[in-house]
C-alpha cells in the first residue's frame, strides 16, 4: 500500500496559477499603472471596475468594497437593521452570512435548505418567519445564499418575502456570473452582495467584495457608509459608517480577470458536464434546474460513503473539501439562535454527505478522470 503516486502530477483544488499564466502580462501592466499614478485608495480603476461590473450583470449600481463580509454588513446597515431585529438566513453555508447580522446586533433565525440545490427552502423560510414571530422578534428580512455557484429559486422565494413585507438581500459570494430564469445574479432582491476572495469564480489577490442594487437612494447610502458615512467630503460625516473601500490594486487586478470571466464560466460548465459523465453511479452529482445556470464555485457531490471517499482521494494525492461539515446553527458562536420549526433535518443530513471535488476553468479531462477513478473503492487495496 502507498500514500501517494509520485508518477502523477498534482491536481489543484482551485488552480489560480494557470489563470495567472494566461493573463500575467496584462496583470503586470495593470499593477504597474496603479504604481505609476499612485492613487492607491479610490483610484480610477475602482470606478472603472464598478461600471464594468454593473454592465456585466445589468445592475444599475455596482459598489465595490473591502470584502464579501463588508458587503453584507453595508447592505444590512443601509436597510436599517437595528439591534434585536430578526433576519432569516440559511445554516448550510459559511458563517459570514449570520455573522454580519450579529455584528449589527441582529438575530439570525436559521432556515433549512432543499435537497436538490442546497439552497434555501421557501417552505422553511416561512416556518422560520413564524418561529421568529412566536418568539416576539421583529422580522425585517431574509438573506439568501446562492450556494456552490447556483442561484436560489427566487421565483419561489420572492412571494414569501413579499407576503411578509420583508426585504431580501441576496448573498451571491459564490454565484456572481450565474443566471436564474433570465435574470442575472446581481438583479434579484433589494440588494445583492458578492465576494472577490481569491478562490471565488471571480476573485482578486486579497479580500474584496461588491454590492449591486437598482435602488438609487439605497446605492447613495451604501456609498456613504462605505467611506465612514461621508457626505459632501470625507470630513463631512452624515451617518456612522465603516472603512469598507476596495484597494485600487485589487480593482486593477479584477478588471483583467473580468475580461476573461465569460470564457472561464463556459470552461467551468464544460468541466461540470465532464464530471457528470465520469463519476461513478453511486455518488450523486449536483443538479442545476432548467432555466438556471451555475458558475460552479464548487462541484459538490453527495455520498453516504463520504469519509471513505475522502480518504481514498487523499491517498491518491487528490484534493477534496467538505463544505460545510458543521452547519452554522451547530457552531458554538451561533448555537443559541432560533431555528425554523422543529429543526433543520436536510441541513444536518447534507453536512454528513457532501464532498467538493477539484473545480476551476483550467481543469483537464485527464485530471477529472483521475478524480473520478480515485473515488472508486478499487483504486487502492485495503
Amino acid at each position: 500500500m502507498r500514500d501517494s503516486n509520485d508518477a502523477e502530477p498534482a491536481i489543484a483544488f482551485v488552480d489560480l496559477a494557470r489563470q495567472r499564466t494566461r493573463i500575467r502580462d496584462r496583470l503586470d501592466e495593470a499593477i504597474a499603472r496603479v504604481l505609476d499614478h499612485g492613487q492607491f485608495i479610490m483610484g480610477p480603476e475602482v470606478a472603472a471596475l464598478e461600471r464594468q461590473l454593473g454592465s456585466f450583470c445589468g445592475a444599475r449600481h455596482a459598489i465595490t468594497c473591502a470584502s464579501g463580509t463588508d458587503a453584507l454588513v453595508l447592505a444590512l446597515m443601509a436597510k436599517g437593521l437595528r439591534p434585536g431585529d430578526a433576519v432569516i438566513v440559511p445554516s448550510f453555508t459559511f458563517c459570514a452570512t449570520a455573522e454580519a447580522v450579529c455584528l449589527l446586533g441582529g438575530v439570525p433565525v436559521f432556515a433549512d435548505v432543499r435537497e436538490d440545490s442546497f439552497n434555501l427552502n421557501p417552505a422553511s423560510v416561512a416556518l422560520a418567519i413564524a418561529t421568529a414571530r412566536r418568539l416576539d422578534l421583529r422580522v425585517r428580512g431574509v438573506i439568501t445564499v446562492d450556494l456552490f455557484g447556483q442561484p436560489c429559486d427566487y421565483d419561489a422565494l420572492e412571494p414569501v418575502v413579499r407576503e411578509n413585507d420583508l426585504w431580501m438581500i441576496c448573498d451571491a459570494a459564490q454565484s456572481f456570473g450565474a443566471v436564474c430564469r433570465g435574470r442575472p445574479v446581481g438583479t434579484m432582491g433589494d440588494v445583492t452582495t458578492t465576494s472577490f476572495f481569491p478562490a471565488k469564480p471571480l476573485g482578486c489577490y486579497g479580500d474584496g467584495g461588491a454590492i449591486f442594487t437598482d435602488d438609487d437612494e439605497l446605492a447613495g447610502v451604501i456609498r456613504s457608509l462605505r467611506i465612514h458615512g461621508q457626505g459632501r467630503n470625507k470630513y463631512d460625516n452624515v451617518r456612522v459608517g465603516i472603512n469598507g473601500r476596495l484597494d485600487t490594486l485589487q480593482a486593477a487586478i479584477l478588471l483583467e480577470k473580468l475580461a476573461v470571466f465569460p470564457d472561464e464560466i463556459a470552461a467551468r460548465n464544460q468541466a461540470a458536464a465532464r464530471y457528470g459523465t465520469l463519476l461513478p453511479p453511486w455518488v450523486e452529482p449536483p443538479a442545476v434546474p432548467e432555466g438556471t445556470t451555475s458558475v460552479w464555485a464548487q462541484y459538490t457531490i453527495r455520498t453516504s460513503d463520504r469519509d471513505a471517499c475522502l480518504e481514498r482521494l487523499r491517498r491518491r494525492g487528490i484534493p477534496a473539501a467538505i463544505y460545510y461539515a458543521q452547519p452554522v446553527h451547530r457552531q458554538p458562536a451561533y448555537a443559541h439562535f432560533p431555528v425554523a420549526g422543529n429543526g433543520l433535518a436536510v441541513t444536518d443530513r447534507l453536512a454528513a454527505e457532501v464532498l467538493s471535488l477539484p473545480m476551476h476553468p483550467y481543469l483537464s479531462q485527464e485530471e477529472q478522470a483521475r478524480v473520478a477513478a480515485g473515488l472508486s473503492p478499487e483504486a487502492w487495496p485495503r
